[in-house]
């Protein structure tokens, strides 16, 4: 399972894998093997190089809160394929947005340039999976300031694409 995650607005990459009762989880490419007990709804302890962790998950008007310990973190958990979590996340008219890939594929070809104009809804780039073509278009209005990765690149789901002001 493939995430991207918001912690006190740094965001990572966290890949988690289920293999032989242990978890293994790999925060932006670096893995750590952790033992993980539900105590109850929205509190594990976590084990991780022999140090136990608490964590706790609270709900609150500033959107979700992590709490490791004693201390807090604001976090936001999205998961690339999920078509609710690229609607929560459409163009609110502001910022940089980032296309990212929604499964593993190979990207076909770019349909503009770096520096090219975009409506919203406008195809941008096209990535080839299961032998499906996917056309990932624009979420908003703005321009092509980058394109993150080369025609014939392999990607994985979550992978930046493309970057639109």
């Amino acid at each position: 399972m493939i995430y991207n995650i918001t912690i006190d607005g740094t965001e990572h990459r966290l890949d988690l894998t289920l293999s032989g009762g242990k978890w293994r989880c790999a925060t932006d490419g670096n893995e750590v093997e952790m033992d993980v007990v539900m105590l109850r709804p929205d509190v594990l302890s976590v084990v991780i190089d022999g140090k136990a962790y608490e964590i706790r998950r609270e709900k609150g008007d500033s959107g979700l809160q992590v709490w490791v310990g004693n201390r807090a973190y604001l976090a936001e958990v999205r998961d690339p394929r999920s078509l609710r979590g690229r609607k929560l996340r459409a163009d609110d008219g502001k910022g940089a947005r980032r296309l990212v890939a929604p499964m593993p594929g190979k990207v076909v070809r770019f349909m503009v340039n770096e520096e090219s104009e975009v409506e919203a809804g406008q195809g941008v780039v096209v990535v080839e999976a299961m032998k499906m073509q996917n056309e990932i278009k624009s979420p908003k209005k703005g321009i092509v300031r980058k394109l993150m990765v080369e025609e014939g690149a392999a990607v994985n789901a979550g992978d930046v694409l493309a970057i639109v002001e």
